[in-house]
């Protein structure tokens, strides 16, 4: 029989890079206490539809709370999360088929929604190409929520009783958990389950906080209370460790402190390779704050700038004169820098309250992005006229959000010098293409012809290349952003298109061991998350 207070070494995938330590808390998510299973008199039908409508509209309530909450504390592009489950919760057809089910089978809101919810959490979980997020896991969270609010369960187990500094063990992270973690609330996380491109991952990566995935059986082997050492580096825990293993773990926190403080002491200065060479270490952005924290970092630019956080949550997209004040106010702070500005990138999975509802059986192959522009005519109009104007203050460049024919970036590019003819502007401000497709890649001399420079967006081109949803746990092995074949793709680009500047702004380029390959590939700048930016350089710095 094991000792509970023997060593015990547990080995999973590392999701969120960084060491962590403290003592454990396991979350068992058990809804079974607040689940209302019985069935109703013909008579009290129409007072449990209420019901379920009420907590509808208390969940949307609270969802649109957490958005903003995220936007302000964690990040303003992952915001978009929490109003797609807005939409979602809100879903006609999803609403029907628990209404139907309380009608016809006589059966409380609580029991509905069980049964209703959860089978659709099961056909999205039997989906491949349907989806393009883990849209089970966004079922799940949202049937924990009305599940509380109809029994009136406000206050979130982890805000009431998560320690500060503790280990966080649970079988998988919802979005709306992760809001309980910010501000070092957890020290780390470690997982059953969860992809290194899934929202837990995704959400772990922008707050710093350590998280290690894929340990089955974790939550039933390690209870609460014990002390526990997070190497999210290598993908280890280890549960009671012995002196030499925190002697260990504490020189390698020592090591990596010595190295960031480094980083950050130097952040200020040039990135300039051993061989001379001078790079460009620039900062994806998504609001002011982040804007601000980036040039508090030394960040040499803004190589990415999405503008979706101004669109989310209206019902009317952003006309010029808010798009105009909302852009100038976010990039202001950056004013004098060369900043990049992505068109808007809609689509897929990013659904939004003005844009018409599209069924696809694949969104994530079908209208995003400049395909979504081209038949919006109007929204990618309204971006060029508000870009134009900005080029007077502004060293500003356009990206193209998803590429894949030379007659995509050909046509934007016949859209702005109409609207510069028309509004009589002198300068038209340079216009990249995002590279996201194989096909783009392989396209690369004939995009060029209309392109002043390329911009690989990895994330999305690993996607596309391995044919595997980055958000799908299932195909998680062949999401390999760091593969031989992606840099492949780059030095194909560079090989074919050798005088056009290249740039990245996927997650590759904030891995400081991928940096040396990514450089030999012939590209001149990296864009990366704000916090990125000075352990990026001092990676340049390494290289030949």
């Amino acid at each position: 029989m094991r000792d509970e207070n023997t060593s015990r070494t547990f080995s999973g995938k590392p999701i969120s890079p960084g060491l962590g330590q403290g003592w454990t808390f396991t979350y068992r998510k058990d809804l079974r206490r607040f689940d209302e299973f019985y069935d109703i008199e013909a008579s009290n039908i129409e007072a449990e539809l209420k019901r379920f409508e009420l907590a509808v509209a208390e969940v949307s309530r609270d969802l649109k709370d957490l958005a903003n909450r995220v936007r302000e504390e964690i990040d303003a592009n992952l915001s978009a999360v929490f109003h797609a489950h807005i939409a979602m919760v809100n879903d006609t057809s999803l609403k029907a088929e628990v209404k139907k089910k309380i009608r016809e089978e006589q059966v409380s809101a609580g029991s509905a929604i069980n049964m209703i919810f959860r089978l659709w959490e099961r056909r999205f979980s039997s989906m491949e190409a349907e989806i393009a997020r883990e849209k089970a896991d966004d079922i799940h969270d949202l049937t924990q929520r009305l599940v509380l609010s109809l029994a009136g369960v406000r206050a979130h187990e982890l805000e009431a009783r998560l320690s500060p500094g503790a280990v966080l063990v649970t079988s998988r992270l919802m979005p709306s958990d992760t809001i309980f973690l910010t501000g070092r609330k957890a020290s780390a996380v470690v997982l059953e389950t969860g992809g290194k491109a899934s929202h837990a991952a995704l959400f772990a990566r922008e707050m710093g906080l350590p998280c290690v995935a894929g340990i089955k059986g974790i939550v039933d082997a390690v209870p609460s209370g014990k002390p526990a050492l997070v190497d999210a580096d290598a993908g280890n825990v280890i549960i009671n460790p012995d002196q030499n293993e925190k002697k260990n773990f504490q020189e390698k926190c020592q090591r990596k402190d010595q190295v960031r403080l480094k980083a950050r002491a130097h952040s200020h200065e040039p990135a300039t390779t051993k061989s001379g060479k001078v790079i460009s270490v620039f900062a994806n952005v998504g609001q002011r704050e982040d804007v601000c924290e980036a040039i508090k970092n030394g960040a040499d630019g803004i190589g990415l700038y999405r503008v979706e956080n101004i669109y989310l949550g209206r019902q009317e997209p952003a006309d010029y004169a808010c798009l105009l004040k909302e852009i100038w106010k976010t990039l202001a702070p950056a004013k004098g820098l060369p900043v990049y500005v992505r068109l808007l990138d809609i689509g897929a999975d990013k659904p939004f309250p003005f844009k018409k509802k599209q069924r696809e059986s694949n969104p994530s192959l079908g209208r995003r992005g400049i395909r979504f522009l081209h038949e919006y005519p109007e929204l990618l109009q309204t971006q060029l006229d508000v870009l134009l104007q900005l080029t007077s203050d502004f060293d500003l460049h356009v990206l193209v959000p998803m590429v894949t024919l030379p007659s995509d970036i050909q046509s934007v590019k016949e859209h702005m010098s109409d609207a510069a003819s028309r509004t009589k502007t002198r300068a038209m401000p340079k216009l990249g293409a995002m590279i996201e497709t194989p096909a783009a890649a392989l396209s690369a001399p004939a995009i060029t012809v209309h392109a002043d420079f390329l911009s690989f967006g990895t994330n999305d081109l690993t996607q596309y290349t391995f044919a595997a949803d980055r958000e799908n746990i299932a195909v998680d092995a062949y999401f390999d952003d760091a593969h031989d074949v992606i840099f492949r793709l780059l030095r194909i680009v560079r090989d074919d298109a050798p005088q056009i500047p290249l740039s990245i702004c996927g997650e590759l380029a904030s891995r400081p061991e991928a940096i040396s390959k990514i450089l030999n590939c012939g590209i001149t700048t990296l864009s990366v998350a704000p916090p990125s930016i000075p352990k990026v350089k001092e990676a340049v710095r390494h290289c030949n």
